[in-house]
This record gives structure tokens, sequence and C-alpha cells, in this order.
């Protein structure tokens, strides 16, 4: 697939390199424009581009930034993609954000709601950038990590969790952007490695 990767960081850095080594034509972006990226797209045969290349054309487009930058996004680009939506919100760094702060909308819903058109998915945000780098293994295998995907669009949705598995995690559906609040941050199932039934229980235990 044709896919834009919008940050270089740990995240995005590390789907870069591994959406690029499963053969997809990856296009990253960040902050800083693409002379920044000359070493990752090097390393990785990925094109260092700017935010309207990574976007054109996408069929998905990954935003891993820190979540106080979503709303300088131009929601133009995104209408009709897949957005992955990999961040989390973390008030030490992005700020007072008061819908998140009080927790009556999901960072996901929040940031589906200034990418207006976009078919915003929720993954890669619970697991740790080397595990993502280097813990993925074959379908079936006994200590294959499970990663939850939540969105509203089922074939979005669908879309996602095919990459999450070949990527050599097993995806498990955690419901609507909504429900994605369960995979945030400070829940059972962030940070933690779970495989598949573990993450299940893992969302099933979240609280607000």
């Amino acid at each position: 697939m044709k896919i834009g990767i919008i940050g270089s960081g740990h995240i995005g850095g590390t789907l870069t390199r591994r959406l690029s080594a499963l053969g997809h034509e990856v296009t990253v972006t960040n902050s800083r424009g693409p002379e920044s990226l000359g070493d990752l797209a090097r390393e990785t045969g990925a094109t260092a581009g700017t935010l309207e290349q990574a976007t054109d054309q996408a069929e998905v487009v990954v935003v891993a930034i820190p979540l106080r930058a979503v709303p300088e996004l131009p929601a133009r680009l995104f209408e009709g993609r897949i957005v992955v939506d990999a961040d989390n919100y973390y008030p030490q760094r992005d700020g007072d954000i008061a819908e998140l702060l009080d927790r009556s909308l999901s960072s996901s819903r929040w940031t589906a709601e200034h990418l207006k058109g976009a078919r915003v998915v929720k993954a890669f945000n619970n697991i740790q950038a080397q595990h993502l780098m280097d813990n993925g293994r074959p379908a079936g295998a006994a200590d294959r990590i499970g990663l939850p995907v939540a969105g509203d669009d089922a074939d979005a949705k669908r879309v996602v969790m095919e990459l999450v598995d070949a990527l050599g995690f097993d995806p498990v559906d955690a419901g609507t952007l909504d429900e994605s609040w369960r995979q945030q941050p400070d829940t059972p199932v962030y940070g933690t490695d779970r495989d598949a039934d573990g993450v299940r229980q893992g969302l099933a235990d979240a609280r607000p």
C-alpha cells in the first residue's frame, strides 16, 4: 500500500522501518522538514516528504505526533483517508485539554473531531516502540503480543487490523473510537504486552 507517516519519533520512525521492510511505499514527514529525514530515508528506502506529499494518494496515514500538534494539521489533507491515530494524551507534555482531562472524550474522538472526514482508527498507541520493532511473531506463536484496534468505520478497522497482523501482532477489536479510552495511558493494556486474550480481558477490566 501507499502509506504516509506523520511524525518520525519513536513510533513514527519504527513504523517507517517496519512498513517499508514489508514492501509498502512509505512517505514520512515531520515538523522539521524532509531535509531532516535523510538518514531515515536512506536506511529504510522510504521517501522523506512534506505533509502534502505524505498524504497525497495515501491509502493509510499514520499520525504519530504530540497530541497538542493535531489541531495544526489541515483536515482537508486527511479527508476520506484511513488515519491511524497512534497518539496518546500526556498532560505534562500536551498541556491542559479540558475534554481530555475530565475524560469526557477519548483522545481519538478528539482527534477525529479535528480531522473531520477522516476515517480514524486507534492503534499502536499502547506498545513501546522497541517492542513494536523487535517483538513481532508469526501467527499462532505462543508469545505473540495482541494489539487493540478501535474505530467506527468497519472497513478502515479491517485494513488496520491486517497491517497489525502483517507486522507480527494479533489484532484485537477494541470497539469504537468512544471506547478507545480503554487502551489509553493508565489502563491495563497500556504498555503491558499481553496476548490477545489478555488484551480482551484488559479492555474489559479498564475503568474510567
